[in-house]
């Protein structure tokens, strides 16, 4: 692969306004009162007790991806309901992700949300932010390893069910041979979806390992394989971008093959509505940043732990296809889906 970008620059979101949003929220998360306008109890303790909160959001996201800026959107909403001064960076290069939460602990910040796409590469930083007595809950990567790996709580979709879900689908479909694209090569829940796949589809299943850093690599290594192959009747990608750009491989290739994907955006949407892509698995990356970012904020000012610490809250897989995408457009346009 090619040299990853450079990392995001620090976004911070100074406290703001309370969301209508968060109220579902709060009461999916911990039962807490609809009325408490920052979280406050009857008696105002909570309020008290979390004034000020500083989070971390880092992630492994690359520049540009459309996917991360619904998780960090979530992430803002419940943050401004919260009144959390919440700092979001990413890197997707391990070792920068790593360096990422270290200079978040040294910060001293109150929490910690982090993706464990490499989990191996977060023990250490983990680690110490639990030596510092700072909280980390994980989001989106690293449903296998997140208690191993000592993260509190975990927010996400189990990518080995959402895998075999599609390859079961798939089956329906009548599908015969299925190329699954991975765009991250070692990326622990992308290399899962496509496992997932193969397991529970009865056809034939081909991995393909493209450079996710540059979309025109991605086209033109589909656009190979599919001439290669005739026989290739499917494509599934693993994200809502890569999908759109399989797409235009596709028909650069004159190939009959449909198009299916993991991960959802306000163009993938149209891209289901018109046919273009056959259906996508929504996990809900809004929801993810915010139940992560509202999970720190419960569990300083109440000592909640969403799912006990032994089970992770799940936040998908969901499908999307033409006969209900109508139903998710509206908040796929307003920016949340």
């Amino acid at each position: 692969m090619t040299t990853p970008p450079s990392p995001h620059a620090p976004f911070r979101l100074i406290r703001g306004t309370a969301l209508s949003l968060a109220v579902t929220g709060c009461l999916l998360l911990s039962g807490c009162s609809a009325t408490g306008g920052s979280g406050s109890g009857t008696d105002g303790a909570g309020a008290a007790s979390t004034g000020g909160l500083r989070i971390a959001l880092v992630t492994h996201a690359s520049k540009g991806d459309a996917f991360w800026l619904l998780v960090k959107k979530g992430a803002e909403a419940a943050a401004a309901k919260d009144g959390v001064d919440l700092t979001y960076t990413s890197d997707p290069d391990a070792t920068g992700q790593a360096e990422l939460v270290r200079n978040a602990i040294k910060d001293g910040v109150d929490g910690i949300a982090l993706t464990l796409a490499k989990p191996a590469a977060m023990k250490g930083p983990i680690k110490e932010a639990k030596a510092s007595d700072i909280p980390v809950v994980g989001l989106n990567s690293g449903i296998d390893s997140w208690q191993s790996e000592g993260v509190l709580e975990f927010f996400g979709q189990d990518e080995s069910v959402a895998g075999r879900a599609i390859g079961q689908k798939l089956d329906a479909l009548k599908a015969k041979h299925a190329l699954c694209v991975i765009h991250e090569r070692g990326n622990v829940a992308l290399e899962a979806r496509c496992a997932g796949v193969k397991k529970a589809f009865t056809g034939e299943t081909d991995m393909l390992y493209v450079d996710g850093t540059d979309m025109d690599a991605v086209s033109a290594g589909v656009t190979d394989r599919l001439k290669q192959d005739p026989s290739i009747d499917e494509v599934v990608m693993l994200g809502a971008d890569f999908a759109l750009a399989a797409v235009k491989s596709v028909k650069a290739a004159g190939s009959r093959a449909k198009v299916a994907t993991f991960d959802l955006n306000s163009a993938l949407v149209k891209a289901v509505q018109n046919g273009d892509v056959q259906f996508a698995v929504d996990q809900q990356p809004y929801l993810q940043g915010y139940l992560a970012v509202n999970s720190l904020w419960l569990y300083k000012a109440n000592g909640n732990i969403s799912g006990g610490g032994v089970a992770p809250v799940l936040t998908g897989p969901a499908f999307v296809t033409k006969t209900n995408v109508g139903a998710v457009a509206k908040f796929a346009a307003d920016g949340t889906r």
